[in-house]
């Protein structure tokens, strides 16, 4: 049996199509299954990471587990899980464990804990390591539907957008092929590109006009208070800044372990251009 964790996200989502179409013994978890729509004869169950009384019942049966990086508990749920007889875990880190200085960066530190934890734990654990997910440019869908301009502290930053089909894809073949298991992964999208030159991508496939509002970045912090931690957001406003003008490094991971290259952010937007629609 797999278990899926972060039921409600892109990743797990796609990740738990692929593993029923596979015919996978499978099982997803929320922190609020009921607002999951899951497929006929898929169980929905709670676990909630911050919460570590749900783990037992989530893991009765499991031998492997997809785990989004939640540090809060991370060291009980491993505990958890060696208790409940899983042998394998796929973890979905960031590349920001990869930095220099990842220790001290809130960001990359709580991925960094998660890692920690379950490497030292008596578990197969395989890590991936995305850098930028495409789907962070949901976050313009609102100004954009509303015509107005983009908020960017540095437009000229590059990023390495990777589709979130492309991230279920991996985690589906690292769960069903044992070859894999125990790998770390560094997963990038095809393409280094700046968020002007996606925004331009953007402004083609939707057919709508998209401005870019150039703001420092206390500004941007600002706009972002309600939705993204003070520290959070200075670390992203450093790592934007660190690769102004600076493309990243690419990897092929993803052809490695899919056999087929990294969807490009261009096919992203086609499949979410309903999401900027007015």
């Amino acid at each position: 049996m797999i278990l899926v964790t972060g039921g409600r996200g892109a990743v797990a989502t796609h990740l738990l199509t692929l593993l029923v179409e596979a015919g996978r013994p499978v099982r997803v978890a929320s922190s609020d299954p009921g607002r999951l729509r899951v497929p006929d004869g898929v169980t929905a169950v709670t676990c909630d990471l911050r919460a570590p009384a749900t783990f037992p019942a989530a893991l009765d049966g499991v031998t492997e587990v997809f785990l989004y990086a939640e540090p809060s508990h991370i060291a009980e749920f491993a505990d958890a899980a060696v208790t409940a007889g899983v042998e394998h875990v796929v973890l979905l880190s960031s590349s920001g464990v990869l930095e220099p200085g990842a220790a001290g960066d809130p960001l990359a530190a709580s991925h960094l804990d998660v890692e920690t934890a379950l490497l030292a734990a008596p578990l197969t654990t395989t890590i991936l390591r995305p850098g930028s997910f495409a789907g962070n440019a949901g976050a313009w869908a609102w100004p954009i539907r509303a015509g107005r301009p983009v908020s960017l502290p540095y437009p000229g930053s590059h990023t390495d957008p990777i589709h979130e089909r492309d991230l279920a894809e991996v985690a589906f073949t690292v769960l069903t092929e044992p070859r894999h298991q125990g790998r770390h992964l560094h997963l990038t999208g095809p393409e280094s590109l700046t968020f002007t030159e996606q925004i331009e991508r953007l402004t083609e496939i939707t057919g709508r006009p998209v401005t870019v509002g150039h703001v420092t970045r206390e500004e941007w912090k600002q706009e972002m208070a309600d939705y993204i931690p003070g520290p959070y957001a200075d670390a992203l406003l450093d790592y934007w800044q660190a690769n102004d003008g600076r493309p990243v490094l690419l990897t092929d991971t993803v052809e490695q372990v899919t056999g087929h290259a990294p969807r490009t952010f261009a096919t992203w937007v086609r499949d979410h251009v309903a999401d900027f629609a007015g």
